[in-house]
This record gives C-alpha cells, structure tokens and sequence, in this order.
C-alpha cells in the first residue's frame, strides 16, 4: 500500500516537469487566470518558477526509486515524510505572511501535511508487519 501511495504521489509531483518547458507566456496566461494578478517581468521569476517545478519533478522521481523497496529504503521514506511535515509549516506560515488566496493557503500546506502524515502511518504499518 506504501509503495502503491509514494507512486501515486511521484506522479503527481512528476507532472510538475511540464512547467519547467512551459512557454512563458503560458506561464503568464496561468497566473493571470488563477487570480494572482499580472506576472511579474524578471529573469528571477522565470528561473524561480522553472527551478521549483524542476525540484517537485526531482522529487515525484526519487518517490517512485523509493516505492521500488520500502522496506530498504523505510528510514529515507521517514526522512522525506518528515521533511514534509516542516516543509507544509513553512509553506503555511509563507503563504499566508504572502496574503496568497485562502483556495492556495489550504490547498498547499495543508495537504503536504496529510501527505507527509499518511506516508508515515503507512510506513508505521508497513513496519509492523515486518516484526
């Protein structure tokens, strides 16, 4: 079941690998109709904007190495389900100092957390069985 979830997970994570080639203007039209307003010029926005889609896509790739093996691999699993925990804190608590929309705050913190929380309880369980 673990490795069914953390492959599902990588997949979702994995489609982020579109907006690291996504034309800019596709970029631009996205944030415009989500209700973010007109998006910023800069080099700086491009790159952060690549280079997060490219650090999600690297992670749904390294959930799915996981999901290979998760009794091999079950302290890294506990690791990347905890750095999940932090990770939604600090997104939470980023998202709403931004003033982001209350659909984005809950949409995004939130849910890494139930992410990061399921991952470990079937871990916990996975680990159980191996006793």
């Amino acid at each position: 079941m673990l490795g069914m979830f953390l492959r599902i997970y990588g997949t979702v994570a994995g489609l982020a690998i579109f907006a690291v080639f996504m034309p800019r203007a596709w970029m631009a039209a996205t944030h415009e109709m989500i209700g973010l307003g007109k998006f910023p010029d800069g080099a700086i926005v491009d790159y952060l904007a690549r280079s997060v889609s490219a650090l999600y896509a690297f992670h749904g790739g390294l959930l799915w190495l996981l999901a290979r093996d998760v009794r091999r691999y079950a302290t890294i699993i506990a690791y990347v389900a905890a750095a999940g925990i932090a990770f939604s804190v600090f997104v939470l608590l980023l998202d709403v100092s931004l003033g982001l929309p209350v659909w984005w705050i809950l949409g995004e913190g939130p849910c890494v957390l139930a992410i990061s929380l399921i991952v470990l309880a079937l871990l916990a369980k996975e680990r159980a069985q191996w006793r």
